[in-house]
């Protein structure tokens, strides 16, 4: 009984430590970084500010790392109800960090282009300047490919939450929502990228409410153990 319940409040922490990390790390290089389309002013910041840059590596790194003890710790709780769907959550988010970290890469080569090269004075600085954009948009666009499989995973954590009974019902439907908010966001940037700022805007507080509320439960409340048990056994 301690053991599960302490799963689920462990679980809880990781959730909210990267619901603070994931954004810091992303805002660090979009906001105070990246200018669009003005591939000269995005370069001389990154320059001037190589170890804000390098510590959104670090914050991208630490949230895969999170991903990957959530993904299981998540299959732990929800296999009673039903293990083949809880593994395939696990798989899809696991698929998600596994891409999320390939995509960093993007990252990497931003720092050698403008380290390995001096990027003013020399014939060949504005190509450099347009490939650094390029790799800064390759990330962007991986970020939004690996998000199809993250709505996957939430799609199938929400079912199996409202349908555990050791869980409320409305998390589980708050997490479908986020789930379909998460798709349409990932192929809207996609398919119709002119409209990418809409959606989100539009997806931003329901998808905060249910990645919010969820790991807030589980730390606070925590699971209802004699349901989770008695549902183990049945499993089992």
């Amino acid at each position: 009984m301690n053991s599960i319940k302490q799963t689920a409040r462990t679980t809880g922490i990781l959730y909210l430590v990267m619901f603070i990390t994931a954004p810091i790390a992303i805002l660090m290089v979009s906001s105070k970084l990246i200018v669009p389309d003005d591939a000269a002013t995005t370069t001389a910041n990154i320059v001037a500010n190589e170890g804000l840059f390098r510590f959104s590596i670090a914050g991208h790194l630490v949230v895969v790392l999170l991903d990957l003890a959530i993904s299981v710790l998540l299959y732990v709780i929800l296999k009673p109800v039903n293990r083949i769907l809880a593994m395939l959550a696990m798989a899809s988010r696991l698929v998600m960090t596994a891409m999320r970290g390939i995509n960093l890469v993007n990252y990497f080569i931003v720092l050698q282009l403008v380290n390995g090269v001096a990027l003013t004075g020399t014939p060949d600085a504005s190509h450099f300047r347009s490939l650094v954009m390029v790799y800064l948009n390759a990330f962007d666009s991986g970020f939004s490919l690996d998000l199809v499989f993250f709505a996957l995973h939430l799609f199938l954590i929400g079912y199996l939450v409202f349908r555990s009974g050791f869980f409320p019902k409305i998390l589980g439907i708050l997490l479908l929502i986020a789930s379909i908010g998460y798709l349409a966001g990932s192929i809207t940037h996609i398919l119709f990228p002119d409209y990418q700022k809409i959606v989100d805007s539009i997806i931003m507080i329901p998808n905060t409410i249910a990645e919010l509320a969820f790991p807030l439960w589980l730390l606070i409340k925590g699971i209802n153990v004699k349901k989770w048990e008695e549902l183990a056994l049945d499993s089992a």
